[in-house]
């Protein structure tokens, strides 16, 4: 019956396109339309020589599921909604096509054609690599554009004529309004990880950005997650967008061993320690909710002689780097990150992935964990569930369609009593022996009690204004809508 649809339907390309692909196959929804894909060689896209040996010098043969449901309808044009899960190839499904396109139809004068917004800086640094290295057999200049570094060296690249430019939104927005930067050849426009970069932070600075952008052009869209409410704002963007979706929304890799650990908060310390003295956690990639958080879990960690680095915005944008690439080559066994930071993490081999604080959202439970078990390898995702959680931990459970195992670690002190409080030194009040304090009349404050604080920039729902307001006033100099980077 699919292979009818398939047939009958003018929409999909000729079934001789689908002719010679592998045996294996994989449930796709193709355009909107459910049918099995079979894995087909990258040789026969029609991508062109140079980007073909580019792919398989990188030792790719065969594309992956949103790769093959998602490169020949932007080949042929169209507008698309990418979605698929964390660590399945996204990135190309846009890349590949893209200079493609290209090189098929170079304009007589050099201008910027393509134009790639990203939320975070890490992640522009991820999606420049995978350009870099499929293009490297083409004549393509192209710039990165983002926050906390310099803009001069930007400034400069885009002033010498590029063809495509990767860019965090608040970064680019300032060197548009200083006129740094003219799109007015552009005919490719990509905003990955679009759940992030449509929320109530982004959507703003990406409005404004888009009105310099010529109306004709073609627009994808690609994320782990999309939410229907923001896929309706897709349409603001795009012109009868396809959608292409590799499984079920939301939904994490099936590679991915999915564990709970039921632990009171001031435990938690100790049994991370405790779990890391396990040799087979040998890539471990720890969230936690604040970067100060981050910061305390890392010490404690040093103490018990485990090599740590951390990932958050209080860092430069060199020692983020650096912790990534220590991370990378194995020097550090332990990287500790903020949510924020969490898209830009692109590292193979990663074989742990410890939620020490629970995510607020479950879509952001889907892209921590999607950090491990990449391109169908397979890893253990890792939550720490304090009582406080058990609601977040029911409704994630709901959004993901199935039930998390509970487990307890073994030779762990559970019934381990809290810390006590160091005593405060008593201090000199200057009365003399046997003197009567007078008690002193309670004082009113207008201070409200102490909240744990997100990480900087990130979207909170206990002052959503306060965090839209914050974000415009601080423009894009830290890169993605106005968020330190």
């Amino acid at each position: 019956m699919e292979s009818e649809q398939v047939k009958n339907d003018p929409s999909f390309l000729p079934r001789s396109f689908y002719a010679g692909w592998g045996a294996r196959k994989r449930r796709a929804i193709h355009w909107g339309c459910p049918i099995v894909l079979e894995l087909m060689s990258f040789s026969s896209l029609p991508l062109g020589p140079q980007i073909l040996q580019a792919v398989q010098e990188a030792g790719y043969t065969e594309p992956t599921p949103i790769q093959a449901a998602a490169i020949p309808p932007i080949l042929a044009g169209n507008d698309l909604i990418g979605i698929a899960q964390t660590g399945t190839g996204k990135t190309a499904a846009f890349v590949l096509p893209i200079l493609a396109r290209m090189m098929a139809e170079r304009p007589a004068k050099q201008c910027i054609q393509a134009l790639v917004l990203a939320p975070t800086r890490e992640l522009v640094a991820q999606i420049e690599e995978n350009v870099r290295g499929y293009a490297k057999h083409l004549p393509l200049q192209m710039a990165t554009v983002f926050g906390g570094v310099g803009e001069k060296p930007q400034i400069a690249a885009l002033r010498a004529g590029v063809d495509m430019v990767v860019a965090t939104p608040g970064r680019l927005l300032d060197l548009i309004q200083q006129r740094h930067a003219d799109f007015s050849g552009l005919k490719y426009l990509v905003l990955d990880e679009a759940d992030r970069m449509l929320d109530m932070g982004f959507l703003p600075q990406i409005r404004r950005i888009i009105k310099v952008l010529p109306k004709k052009r073609q627009t994808l869209l690609f994320s782990a997650t999309l939410s229907r409410e923001i896929e309706a704002l897709t349409q603001e963007f795009q012109h009868n967008p396809r959608t292409v979706q590799i499984g079920r929304r939301s939904n994490p890799a099936e590679t991915v061993t999915q564990l709970v650990y039921e632990v009171r908060s001031h435990l938690k310390p100790s049994l991370l320690a405790h779990l890391l003295q396990d040799p087979s956690y040998n890539t471990v990639l720890v969230f936690t909710r604040t970067k100060h958080g981050a910061d305390r879990i890392a010490r404690k960690l040093e103490s018990c002689q485990i090599k740590t680095a951390t990932l958050h915005s209080n860092r430069s944008q060199n020692q983020r780097l650096r912790a990534l690439k220590d991370f990378k080559s194995g020097e550090v066994r332990v990287l500790v990150a903020t949510d924020i930071a969490a898209r830009g993490i692109d590292v193979d081999g990663i074989s742990h992935v410890v939620n020490y604080d629970f995510p607020m959202h479950a879509e952001d439970y889907v892209h921590r964990i999607g950090r491990t078990g990449r391109a169908q390898a397979v890893g253990d995702a890792i939550s720490f569930i304090t009582p406080e959680d058990m609601g977040a931990l029911r409704s994630l459970e709901r959004f993901i369609g199935r039930g998390i195992v509970r487990k307890k670690a073994e030779g762990f002190d559970y019934e381990a009593s809290a810390p006590a409080a160091p005593a405060r030194p008593e201090q000199s009040t200057g009365r003399r022996s046997g003197e009567q304090s007078t008690p002193r009349p309670a004082q009113r404050t207008s201070q409200k009690p102490s909240q744990p604080r997100p990480e900087s920039g990130e979207w909170s729902p206990r002052r959503p204004g306060n965090q839209v307001a914050r974000r415009s006033r601080n423009g894009g100099g830290g890169g993605g809508g106005g968020r330190r980077r």
